[in-house]
């Protein structure tokens, strides 16, 4: 009598290369809250993670691919997106929260490094837009969805243009430097949007308008 057939050998090198995958992710993130990008290097990726940088290059080709994926996940999950019954409050809420999180941190800073790195890395550049940019703004068109079901607004606005105008200011302070990213400013920005778009629809009730 036989006993139960033996189940084949799970295969070999997929949880070490799992672990391996993870603990340069949390290395990389570790050390972009310590230092920043520019001061990231690979070597001390590969030291704090336990690794090779042949096994990191594996994965990720460049500095810049690197902090891209440790850096997103937590940018992100800072940022969940609101829902307080009203335009406004969505966008303040969701403003306010940008706000907090890149104004004068390790974070807001890394964001500045990767955005210069994607005009010099076409790679990255293609990442940003595919993995960081349209999920973002992807997410972001669910506060215009809602108010548009709400009757808040016309259907007929531009969602696009919308996100421009509510993120658009944001991303040219802390650019730039040339002014504070205060709680008074992502009101004037909110204030500013949602009188527009609510113009906008009242304009398109008006009889005859060209």
């Amino acid at each position: 009598m036989t006993g139960p057939p033996i189940a084949p050998p799970a295969p070999r090198g997929r949880p070490r290369s799992q672990r391996s995958h993870r603990a340069i992710l949390e290395a990389a993130s570790e050390l972009l809250e310590e230092r920043g990008f520019v001061d990231l290097t690979m070597d001390e990726v590969a030291q704090r993670a336990g690794v090779s940088k042949a096994t990191i290059y594996r994965w990720w080709p460049t500095k810049g691919t690197l902090a891209f994926e440790a850096f997103t996940a937590s940018f992100l999950a800072r940022q969940p997106i609101p829902d307080t019954g009203t335009l406004r409050g969505d966008f303040l809420a969701a403003l306010r929260g940008w706000v907090k999180t890149v104004n004068g941190t390790v974070t807001g800073r890394t964001l500045v490094a990767l955005i210069a790195e994607v005009q010099r890395d076409p790679e990255l550049a293609e990442i940003w837009r595919d993995h960081f940019v349209s999920p973002v703004r992807a997410q972001h068109r669910v506060m215009i969805e809602r108010a548009v079901k709400r009757g808040e607004i016309s259907a007929e606005i531009d969602p696009e243009v919308v996100l421009d105008l509510l993120y658009g200011p944001g991303y040219h302070r802390l650019l730039q430097s040339h002014l504070p990213l205060s709680d008074r400013f992502a009101e004037a920005v909110v204030d500013t949007v949602v009188a527009g778009v609510r113009a906008e629809r009242f304009a398109n009730k008006t009889p005859g308008r060209p």
